[in-house]
């Protein structure tokens, strides 16, 4: 017996009761949370632009799942698809108490500002920045009544490191942090809890799209460059954080922005990188 729990006892689902929304929820960050989720007790409300792969999310996960998980066609930067998406969960499970906003894209990777396209820069910004704040519109809109509430945000560790993505990421980043920080002392009267995270470089499909290369070339880069080392980060990694800000286990942390990048952003690894190359 540890803990309260014999060996032989299940692991208690820590969010047994709840529902929740996951916009970009049918691949990387998204996909990997959302069957966490539902491992966990949760019911479920994948929202994406990806049909198909979202219907496959549902699917894989079995019939014994299929009442706790749904899939809605949402284009995070059209209002009325968002809405419909936080009424979906509604209407099937009479509830929201988690919404988490994760879909996000990288655009081009231009590092210069002469070279940044300004079509692509305002894309960024209308899927991170205006989509975040239209999913966390319509939780509001249900959890200030319910007087509860989790809202999650996916920013980046570009909202913490400088120089290291393009500009129009970056600053769709920084102003998910913002938000999230806003809506926390906006929503805690309500008992909202408003909270993001900024995952390191991670070997998604998005970031493997983005950048041309293979799986194994992503996480080959990622790994050299990585602060703690003999570990590859994963997007279970970011599920995992996602999972403890939106549990009960959380219930008086708010307005925080989780670094889940091995320690990354605590240092500046220029001068040592100099110092080796120079021995």
């Amino acid at each position: 017996m540890m803990n309260g729990f014999s060996s032989q006892s299940p692991a208690p689902k820590r969010l047994e009761g709840k529902v929740a929304v996951i916009t970009g929820g049918a691949s990387g960050i998204g996909e990997s949370t959302a069957r966490l989720f539902v491992k966990h007790g949760a019911k479920v409300v994948i929202a994406d632009v990806q049909d198909e792969l979202g219907r496959k999310v549902c699917e894989d996960l079995g019939p014994s799942h299929e009442q706790n998980i749904t899939y809605v066609h949402c284009d995070v930067t059209n209002e009325l698809d968002v809405k419909n998406a936080v009424d979906a969960a509604i209407t099937k499970y009479g509830q929201l108490d988690i919404m988490y906003n994760n879909a996000g894209i990288t655009g081009g990777l231009d590092f210069t500002v002469l070279g940044t396209d300004a079509d692509d820069f305002k894309r960024v910004f209308d899927v991170n920045v205006y989509g975040a704040f239209l999913g966390a519109k319509h939780a509001a809109r249900v959890m200030i009544p319910a007087k509860r509430g989790a809202i999650l945000f996916t920013a980046s560790l570009a909202s913490m490191v400088a120089g290291e993505a393009p500009h129009a990421y970056a600053m769709s980043k920084h102003a998910v942090v913002g938000l999230t920080k806003n809506l926390c002392v906006e929503l805690g009267e309500h008992g909202i809890r408003v909270n993001c995270i900024s995952p390191c470089a991670i070997a998604t499909p998005l970031l493997r799209k983005a950048m041309g290369m293979e799986k194994s070339a992503v996480e080959a880069m990622v790994a050299a460059s990585a602060n703690l080392k003999g570990l590859a980060p994963t997007a279970e990694d970011v599920a995992e954080a996602a999972l403890y800000l939106a549990s009960d286990e959380a219930k008086y942390i708010s307005g925080v922005n989780l670094a889940v990048d091995g320690g990354y952003s605590t240092t500046n690894h220029s001068f040592s990188a100099v110092i080796k190359n120079m021995q």
